[in-house]
């Protein structure tokens, strides 16, 4: 029991400090008023978006930024999707919408059509929406700043998160808890190493020149969460990858729903741990069953002790992400729970070769 509570206490101030250390770097994009003029294509895969998409086509037109194209790729919805984007299309020349094809063997649905997307794209820099986000007008031009200056061949950034209902309170905010209190951001363009290495499918920048070179969509095109890989390989091949939280620039509600979001959820997880069933159950043992664990102790030193980091941990998350803290400080425990469910839903439809997302299987 003591090395069991010796481990729980390490990996707290470890996470600990990671936040910290991500709290102090402040790893946001940086807001820039100074304009650009190279085309970027704005690719946009949509599979039953019918209740998402224009208000993304809107934010869209009203960008500061002039010199771009939109193409959405309408991935054989069986909603309004297409009748939406074409009418939107008509009436905006920018902006065009082409018919998915059938999903060849071998490829995920968001890999293919992305893949297909950029082979239409005829801008400098390609940048992949997804169509549950809305953008601010200083983005597009902060973003390329960036990947200018730093000469990156992609530039991911996290958006802030909108969540309208309860159980999208208890289950959101676990991406960014996950994230920030494990992985310094920073150190994501300053090394090399692609063992720190992380994306976000939701905004993906890229250089086009490179991204035609090396055709990063189709060297994932199987993988689940096809966003980290591909930074993966980008620091495998020696380029320059930067991700960063969006900063108010980018929002996205991911899920609609409590079920919504576990599914989602559920699809990712395992792969996260590349599909090894024992990290991902170490990993969930002492995350929830550690702090459980010092509870049972009685110890009240120990347990304020182990409060305290846990909650300045999650003040210090939602300050970054721009997330109400004392919400998810009361909340903890319920996400702590469902972190268990979402693993155990992960795991179990692994195993039965189950997963499915929008009416596709993904494993």
């Amino acid at each position: 029991m003591i090395i069991a509570i010796s481990i729980t206490l390490f990996f707290l101030i470890l996470r600990f400090t990671v936040t910290l250390f991500n709290f102090i770097s402040n790893p946001k994009l940086t807001r820039v008023n100074r304009p650009y003029n190279d085309l970027v294509s704005i690719l946009i895969p949509a599979r039953n978006e019918a209740r998402n998409i224009l208000g993304l086509l809107e934010s869209i037109h009203l960008q500061d930024y002039k010199d771009y194209e939109v193409i959405v790729y309408d991935d054989c919805s069986d909603d309004q999707t297409h009748r939406i984007c074409s009418e939107f299309a008509a009436a905006h020349p920018r902006f065009r919408v082409i018919k998915g094809e059938q999903l060849p063997d071998g490829w995920l649905g968001k890999n293919y059509a992305c893949y297909q997307l950029a082979k239409l794209a005829r801008g400098k820099y390609f940048l992949f929406l997804d169509a549950d986000t809305t953008i601010a007008k200083n983005l597009i031009n902060s973003a390329v700043h960036r990947v200018q200056i730093y000469k990156l061949a992609l530039l991911s950034l996290f958006p802030n998160q909108d969540m309208q209902t309860f159980g999208e309170k208890t289950t959101v905010p676990l991406l960014h808890y996950l994230l920030l209190n494990l992985l310094p951001l920073r150190l994501v363009r300053l090394t090399k190493s692609a063992a720190f290495a992380t994306a976000c499918g939701q905004f993906m920048l890229f250089d086009a020149a490179i991204y035609q070179q090396q055709q990063w969509h189709k060297m994932v095109k199987s993988k689940i969460v096809e966003d980290a890989e591909i930074m993966k390989l980008i620091k495998t091949a020696a380029y320059n990858g930067e991700v960063l939280l969006a900063n108010g620039m980018i929002n996205c509600r991911m899920y609609n729903g409590y079920q919504d979001a576990l599914n989602g959820f559920g699809k990712n997880a395992l792969a996260v741990f590349n599909y090894s069933t024992l990290a991902l159950l170490i990993y969930i043992l002492i995350i929830v069953g550690g702090p459980l664990l010092v509870i049972t102790t009685l110890n009240i030193g120990l347990i304020v002790f182990m409060t305290g980091l846990i909650v300045l941990t999650r003040v210090m998350i939602c300050l970054s992400a721009g997330q109400n803290a004392v919400l998810n400080i009361i909340l903890h425990p319920v996400q702590m729970v469902n972190l268990a469910i979402i693993a155990f839903l992960s795991i179990q439809r692994h195993l039965t070769k189950t997963a499915v997302w929008k009416g596709r299987r993904v494993i």
